[in-house]
């Protein structure tokens, strides 16, 4: 075996934690179940890894099954990535001519969900391709979408939207405004699936019957106001979002352009020529069951913003925002 390919898949069970190291060994299905009985699990790490690699060593491993391994390591730990979204369509014009990639290597995982793991190793005219800061690429056969682990490297964007667009025969592809962590959840708003996991929380009990925090001393109109009010922003709630649980963001986020507007003569601002700008970002570590828990806590007021609700639907959480 090599000694990058040593190197390779000695850097990535190092990366395992010891509580997925015999899942993800099982997962990756190079070595045979007698070998991974000799493990001792309980020896320290760095020992570990020195017999783990002896036993590639045996069974001759390629760069190939160390790349599949590391495809593996990232699937379970897919949010420590940013993704973001393609879209490709086919149309008129003519298909982007066939390209070679002579320093670059690339491999596959399938998954049962019909979805194809991509790892691209991308290396330059004078240099191998550098197989730790791979780009991951997961594309949904038989759909327009491709969802990309965002890549440093931004010469590399158009090959590999060009590869992407060739192997699945389209003849376009545009960046998304979207872009999370969880790539699942980015899935669900793309691929519109997100109302299809439906949770009640206990919907169906009348929310009269459920405990509104409410001072059994005070007066019965007030009561009765409280209720109404309540049930108004329940019902708007559940109307905006659904529910269902929300696909997981971080955050959103506005760029505002506009022409500052003002009925004083001689003002320094309604003279400028250049438009004002500013950005507005939202986060949380989850963004949209935040925003969904507004209303009823009573911090905003019933309905929100669509340019807060719209996200799912938009499928971005990118937005620009202009005088029209």
């Amino acid at each position: 075996m090599d000694e990058t390919v040593a190197e390779f898949i000695k850097r990535t069970i190092l990366k395992i934690p010891m509580n997925e190291l015999i899942t993800i060994l099982k997962a990756w299905d190079f070595l045979s179940e007698n070998q991974l009985q000799t493990i001792n699990f309980r020896q320290r790490k760095e020992s570990l890894v020195q017999h783990l690699v002896r036993l590639c060593e045996e069974k001759h491993a390629s760069l190939n099954d160390a790349a599949l391994l590391d495809i593996i390591y990232t699937q379970f730990h897919q949010h420590q990535k940013i993704w973001d979204v393609f879209q490709m369509s086919k149309g008129p014009g003519n298909i982007f001519s066939f390209f070679f990639f002579n320093k670059v290597t690339v491999s596959f995982r399938e998954t049962e969900e019909n979805a194809v793991w991509i790892r691209i190793a991308w290396g330059t005219q004078y240099t191998k391709p550098n197989q730790y800061k791979p780009t991951y690429v997961v594309y949904y056969s038989q759909t327009p979408y491709a969802f990309t682990s965002s890549s440093r490297l931004r010469r590399n964007a158009p090959l590999l939207g060009q590869a992407l667009t060739v192997a699945s025969k389209h003849h376009q592809i545009v960046k998304m405004d979207l872009r999370s962590r969880y790539l699942d959840s980015l899935k669900a708003i793309v691929f519109k699936q997100y109302n299809q996991i439906f949770e009640t929380h206990n919907s169906t009990t009348p929310l009269q019957e459920r405990n509104l925090g409410l001072d059994i001393n005070m007066d019965s109109r007030i009561i009765h106001e409280n209720i109404a009010e309540k049930e108004r922003v329940q019902q708007i709630t559940q109307e905006t979002f659904g529910d269902y649980p929300q696909p997981r963001l971080e955050f959103a986020q506005y760029k505002l352009e506009t022409k500052f507007k003002s009925d004083l003569n001689g003002s320094i601002l309604a003279e400028r020529e250049e438009p004002l700008r500013c950005l507005i970002k939202f986060s949380s570590p989850h963004l949209l069951e935040a925003l969904k828990s507004l209303a009823p806590a009573g911090i905003a007021d019933a309905p929100l913003s669509p340019l807060l609700t719209c996200i799912p639907n938009k499928r971005m959480n990118y937005f620009k925002i202009r005088d029209k």
